[in-house]
C-alpha cells in the first residue's frame, strides 16, 4: 500500500511538473501560427521594404504612375459620358476602380510606415517558437491546441481524489438545485404560452382577413423539450393553412413571399401592442403585394404609427402615400465620389414621386391625378 501511494504521488508530482511547464510558457491557441507569420516578417524586413518602395514608386510616379493614368483615363472617359448609358458604365465602374485603387496605395503607405527593423522582438519570437517546438516534440503532438488541451488535462490530474470527489458532489447538488428552478420558470413560460396562442391566432387572422386571406388558419404547437432553451423548455412549430381544404403545412415551407409579407406584417403589428417599441422599421415588407392588398397593408402601418414611430422603405406607391413624411433616396455622383442622398419631399415633389411609381419616368397626367388621390 505504502509502494502505492508512494507511486501515485511520484505521478502526481510528475503531472504537476509538466503542468507547471505548461502553464508558464503562457500557451495561446492560433499563437504558432502568428509568431512563425511574425518570425517572417522581420526576417524579411529588408526584401519587404523594397517591395513596398516599389509598389508606392509605380502608383505614385508623377509622370507614368499608376494613379495619374487612371485620373486621366477617367478625365477621358468623362468626356463620353453624355453621349450613352454605356459610356456611363464604364465611368462609374473606372471611378469604383479608381477609388479602390487609391485605397490600395493609402494602405501600402500604411503598411510601409509599420515596416521597420526590430532584432529584439525578432530574438523573443524566436524564444517563445523554440519552446513551443520543444514542448510539441517533448508531448509528441503538432500544435498548441493539443499542448492546452494536455495542459487542461494535467491540472485535472494534480487534483487530489478526495478534493474532486468533493467538488462533484457539491455540483451535482448545484446542478439540482439549478434543474428544479429552471423547470419553475420553464413551466410558468410554457402555461403563459398556452394562454396566449389562442389570443395570437385570434388577432392573426383578424387582421390577415382585412389583408385579402379569408380563409386562413393558424396552429401553433408546443413540443415539450427534455434540454434548455434560453426560452424555456418548448420547441415551437408555426402551422399555417391559407384556404379551405388544404392541410396544416409548416409557414417557413408553405407560405409563398405575399403571404409571408402579410403574415409578417399582422405579427409585428400585434407584437408592437405589447413590446412598447419607440420605432420599428419596415424594409420592404410589402414584397409581393399589390392593389388593395398593399393599401391595407399602408392602412396598417399608419395605425401603428399612432402609438411609434414607423418608417417603411417601400416602392409601392399606396404605401408611400399613407406616411405623414416622403422620403426619397437616391444616388448622385459629385466629382469623383457617388453619394447616397435622402431628401424630404414637399407636397408637389411628393405627388410627381408618387406618380412616377405608379407609371414610370414618363409620367401621364392619369398617374399625376391618381397620385393626388392616394394622397387625399
Amino acid at each position: 500500500k505504502k509502494n502505492e501511494f508512494s507511486a501515485v504521488l511520484k505521478e502526481k508530482d510528475y503531472n504537476e511538473f509538466l503542468y507547471q511547464e505548461l502553464e508558464t510558457a503562457n500557451l495561446k491557441e492560433g499563437e504558432l501560427e502568428e509568431l512563425e507569420q511574425q518570425y517572417q516578417t522581420l526576417s524579411n524586413v529588408e526584401f519587404i521594404k523594397e517591395n513596398l518602395d516599389k509598389l508606392l514608386s509605380i502608383s505614385n510616379e508623377e509622370e507614368f504612375g499608376v494613379l495619374k493614368n487612371l485620373k486621366e483615363f477617367k478625365a477621358v472617359l468623362q468626356k463620353n459620358v453624355g453621349f450613352s448609358t454605356e459610356y456611363q458604365s464604364l465611368f462609374e465602374r473606372t471611378n469604383s476602380l479608381l477609388i479602390e485603387f487609391d485605397d490600395i496605395v493609402k494602405e501600402l503607405n500604411r503598411e510601409s510606415d509599420l515596416v521597420f527593423n526590430d532584432p529584439e522582438k525578432l530574438e523573443t519570437i524566436n524564444q517563445k517558437l523554440q519552446l513551443i517546438y520543444s514542448l510539441q516534440k517533448k508531448h509528441n503532438v503538432l500544435t498548441v491546441k493539443e499542448l492546452i488541451q494536455i495542459q487542461i488535462d494535467l491540472e485535472g490530474k494534480v487534483v487530489s481524489v478526495a478534493t474532486l470527489e468533493e467538488e462533484i458532489v457539491n455540483l451535482e447538488k448545484s446542478i439540482k438545485e439549478l434543474e428544479l428552478q429552471l423547470d419553475e420558470v420553464a413551466n410558468k413560460i410554457s402555461k403563459s404560452r398556452r394562454e396566449a396562442i389562442p389570443n395570437l391566432s385570434e388577432q392573426l387572422i383578424a387582421i390577415l382577413n382585412l389583408l385579402g386571406m379569408p380563409n386562413v388558419r393558424f396552429k401553433i404547437d408546443i413540443i415539450a423539450s427534455e434540454t434548455y432553451h434560453n426560452n424555456g423548455k418548448d420547441s415551437l412549430q408555426f402551422l399555417f393553412s391559407a384556404n379551405k381544404g388544404t392541410d396544416f403545412g409548416l409557414l417557413k415551407k408553405v407560405a409563398s413571399g405575399g403571404e409571408m409579407s402579410r403574415i409578417m406584417l399582422a405579427v409585428k403589428s400585434i407584437l408592437s401592442q405589447y413590446s412598447k417599441l419607440p420605432t420599428i422599421i419596415f424594409d420592404e415588407i410589402d414584397t409581393g403585394v399589390s392593389g388593395e392588398i398593399a393599401n391595407k397593408m399602408g392602412e396598417i402601418m399608419r395605425d401603428m404609427s399612432k402609438t411609434m414611430q414607423v418608417f417603411a422603405i417601400t416602392h409601392l406607391p399606396q404605401i408611400a402615400a399613407k406616411g405623414a413624411n416622403h422620403y426619397k433616396v437616391f444616388k448622385t455622383v459629385l466629382g469623383e465620389n457617388t453619394v447616397s442622398e435622402l431628401k424630404l419631399l414637399n407636397n408637389d415633389e411628393r405627388i410627381i414621386e408618387i406618380a412616377e411609381m405608379l407609371s414610370g419616368k414618363d409620367i401621364s397626367d392619369s398617374a399625376v391625378n391618381h397620385a393626388k388621390a392616394l394622397l387625399n
